[in-house]
């Protein structure tokens, strides 16, 4: 038996979808291109992603990993076509690695970055894209309480309740706001993120931004570790999944 493990890279708008993964009586990305490859390779697949996106959350860079049996390499990597015409417009297929037989397409990713993107006046152009928030924001303390994150490693005030993680350690290595055309994007990357824990360091620091809190109150939230105390989850619109790394994977 010829068994080759592939990785595959895609992007979706998940405005449509309810997150990544396989659930019952809900469209989700992972079921579509299972059925795409599937039915491409003719043969069982199943993917395994890189992580899981909520109901609404976008992928700029997304990996899951697949095993196919008995095909040769080359008609493989030559599919991305037949795949993209079997997606919705909403997914696309970027490309298929071969990579060694126990590569994990979660377990492997050694950095993931993130992107929040929030705007100001009513525009029809970012429905289900962006956040739009009337209030005016105070950059300058938002990025100075977004530098604060290097602080830390326990991030256990931004993670979603009963989660079943071993651990709510995370090494942050990016967290900034810059202003692009009149719009907020707010970057932040780190070995591993938690169940719903951008959302909830955005939430957090739009209190900042809005002056509701300052930077000694959210220092004090994250050391207490208490989810409750941290801001609320953030509309899953604005949200986006931009870049995964693999130590043996090129990024292009």
């Amino acid at each position: 038996m010829n068994k080759i493990r592939y990785f595959i890279q895609i992007a979706y708008d998940g405005s449509l979808y309810h997150g990544w993964q396989i659930q019952p009586n809900a469209i989700t990305v992972q079921e579509l291109l299972d059925k795409a490859l599937s039915t491409v390779f003719r043969q069982a697949v199943e993917t395994l992603g890189c992580g899981r996106t909520d109901t609404g959350v976008h992928a700029k860079d997304f990996y899951a990993h697949f095993d196919l049996e008995n095909l040769e390499e080359s008609k493989v990597l030559n599919s991305i076509s037949s795949i993209n015409a079997l997606l919705p417009y909403q997914i696309a297929a970027k490309r298929i690695i071969p990579v060694h037989h126990d590569a994990h397409a979660r377990f492997d990713a050694t950095s993931r970055a993130y992107q929040y993107f929030i705007h100001f006046e009513k525009d029809p152009f970012k429905l289900n894209r962006s956040w739009l928030i009337k209030d005016q924001l105070d950059l300058s303390a938002m990025n100075q309480a977004a530098g604060l994150l290097f602080d830390y490693i326990d991030f256990s005030c931004f993670s979603k309740s009963n989660t079943q993680t071993f651990t709510n350690n995370c090494k942050i290595v990016q967290a900034f706001f810059a202003e692009i055309d009149g719009s907020l994007v707010f970057t932040i990357q780190a070995d591993r993120f938690l169940r719903n824990m951008v959302r909830a360091i955005m939430g957090t620091l739009v209190r900042i931004g809005k002056n509701e809190i300052n930077l000694t109150d959210f220092k004090a939230i994250i050391e207490s570790k208490n989810r409750s105390n941290a801001g609320q989850s953030v509309p899953a619109c604005g949200l986006y999944l931009v870049k995964i790394e693999y130590p043996y994977i090129k990024n292009v």
